[in-house]
């Protein structure tokens, strides 16, 4: 396990829930992020879905530095060193692509590629990562699949995005094989479309306590 992948992932599990964005005008990334610290959630994914991902990025990272802004839906190299370049704090990937993978390492950038079948778990397992994004979550059997998966990878933990919600987000917190949810509930197209910053604030503080009461 590399010291900074290792950091990265426990400030991760720290959080609990990442919110996985898809935000259009950079113009809003730091309203955006102060609705989500103000939430008490530090942590954000902003997909590469938009053409301006890295401007959105960056603009977060300049608002407010202490918090952990990555790049998801990250499909290509150029992807990746563009989120390097905009000070992404790590790579989200939906799939397992050994290029950008090998690549990150290279860079030290704290990577979490897709893995939903015991080869992919294979593979990213022999690049020394244990840590493995889990998508679609919902279509591919949720946290049944997951405990599955864990008889042969009993170290290996996930990150499950897709179909997570206010009603599913405890059974998977409480899990221990679960390192945090990916969720887009709290920063759903309306909400950001009408700037409705005190909504995606208070479903942070509701999501924060689901994890916190999951986990006591």
């Amino acid at each position: 396990m590399f010291d900074w992948q290792k950091k990265m992932e426990s400030k991760i599990a720290e959080i609990g829930i990442i919110p996985v964005i898809k935000l259009d005008d950079p113009a809003d990334a730091p309203h955006l992020a102060q609705a989500l610290i103000a939430g008490g959630v530090s942590a954000a994914e902003v997909t590469f879905r938009t053409e301006k991902a890295d401007q959105i990025i960056r603009a977060m990272r300049d608002s407010f530095p202490e918090m952990l802004v990555g790049a998801g839906t990250v499909l290509t190299l150029d992807q990746v060193k563009l989120a390097i370049e905009a000070m992404a704090a790590f790579i989200v990937s939906p799939g397992y692509d050994e290029e950008i993978v090998s690549y990150c390492i290279e860079q030290q950038m704290p990577v979490f590629a897709g893995a939903i079948t015991p080869t992919e778990i294979q593979r990213i397992i022999k690049h020394g990562l244990y840590v493995a994004k889990f998508f679609p979550a919902s279509q591919y059997g949720g946290l049944a699949t997951i405990k599955a998966l864990s008889g042969p990878f009993p170290d290996m933990k996930f990150i499950p995005t897709g179909g997570i919600s206010l009603e599913n987000l405890g059974e998977y917190a409480a899990d221990k094989r679960i390192l945090a949810c990916g969720g887009s509930y709290m920063v759903s197209d309306k909400l950001l479309k009408s700037r409705n910053w005190s909504e995606v604030s208070r479903l942070c503080v509701e999501s924060v306590d689901v994890i916190k009461n999951a986990r006591s």
